[in-house]
């Protein structure tokens, strides 16, 4: 993160949606430390070891807690509190879930998305808008290079399929209203697999882990080798943040989608990231279940050249690293019993200094 892009958010009115949530707790974070002036709405966070509790989230910015999908409670902060900046993030996140329970994933990720939009459509003081979809939205050949942001969307499961139609209805609303008075900026992003410190999502890998391993049960692996782009959390966020800025003064040319990947040499099995993390905290046991009912595709990466070129955004850590800063946050807070807040507010500072060496 550059200093003009900390200098940037300084009182800026960021809204976050989603902001209870494990990449909305980063997030909110990251802005408050910068000085800027967060709303974050979100559902309620489901247990007290959740990353928005252990940031003591409530008392640096302003939260409202309700479902993404009440349109006049939205409407009504909207209103109040008039967002310059919008990062959206809320979404029913989980695979497995959207199994479950479909017609709710499609709802709350479609719908959700469509309220933010149309009320952008009608307020002229939201200058940024940042939709986060995911990786998942593309159209999965299981093919061994990274799928570029022009290419086809598609999904197989509930999940991904949900994240294809919004962004479909991203690109709708953006070439109907958006365009032609570029008066809003509106992107569309893809991360990949992220992974960090502070995230309890069920049937996610690292936080499977870390449960079985604070309790000294064996670590159950439902598809070992599955390759995936791992992650830092702070990788993506960065990118978000910098196409915020960007989409503040160049909206013409910044509004379309962006994939915020890994490197390719990031691609490393579940199995593989699952021993890394035993190894790093020292102890545990990993098994295979056989024959899981659920489907998933073995390999998915990411084309992240164009984050590359046009934003000068390329991955600060590797997955080593990014697995091995995440453990630590848990050994931290969970084992160590150090403060949460200031074990995050230190990976985030030693995360913004690794990338500032990086470029020098």
């Amino acid at each position: 993160m550059e200093n003009s892009e900390i200098n940037f958010y300084k009182k800026k009115k960021i809204l976050i949606t989603g902001a209870t949530g494990f990449k909305g707790s980063w997030l909110s974070l990251w802005l408050y430390m910068m000085g800027a002036k967060v709303y974050g709405i979100g559902l309620k966070p489901d247990n007290h070891n959740h990353l928005f509790y252990k940031l003591k989230l409530s008392s640096k910015i302003k939260t409202n807690i309700f479902d993404i999908r009440d349109i006049n409670k939205l409407k009504k902060i909207f209103i109040n509190f008039k967002p310059e900046i919008i990062f959206h993030l809320a979404a029913q996140p989980i695979v497995s879930v959207s199994y479950l329970n479909p017609l709710y994933t499609f709802d709350v990720n479609f719908r959700g998305t469509a309220n933010i939009l149309e009320l952008c459509r009608n307020y002229n003081f939201v200058k940024s808008v940042v939709c986060i979809t995911s990786d998942k939205c593309y159209e999965n050949k299981e093919q061994s290079k990274g799928y570029k942001e022009n290419d086809q969307l598609g999904g197989k499961d509930p999940y991904s399929a949900s994240k294809a139609v919004a962004e479909i209805l991203i690109r709708a609303y953006r070439e109907s209203f958006f365009k032609k008075n570029c008066k809003i900026g509106i992107a569309s992003v893809r991360a990949g697999n992220v992974i960090g410190g502070g995230d309890w999502s069920s049937d996610r890998l690292v936080p499977d882990c870390v449960r079985s391993l604070i309790r000294n049960k064996t670590i159950w692996l439902r598809n070992p080798n599955s390759n995936r782009p791992w992650q830092f959390v702070l990788e993506p966020l960065r990118g978000y943040l910098m196409l915020g800025k960007k989409l503040y003064f160049d909206r013409k040319n910044y509004s379309t989608a962006w994939n915020f990947g890994n490197k390719s040499k990031s691609m490393i099995s579940v199995k593989k990231i699952a021993a890394m993390i035993v190894k790093k905290w020292g102890k545990g046991k990993i098994k295979i279940i056989k024959n899981s009912k659920m489907f998933e595709h073995n390999i998915l990466q990411l084309d992240i050249n164009k984050a590359e070129k046009n934003l000068k955004w390329t991955p600060v850590y590797n997955v080593k690293k990014s697995v091995i800063v995440t453990t630590d946050w848990y050994k931290d807070v969970f084992v160590k019993k150090k403060d949460p807040v200031q074990t995050s507010y230190k990976q985030i500072k030693e995360y913004v200094n690794e990338n500032t060496r990086s470029k020098a």
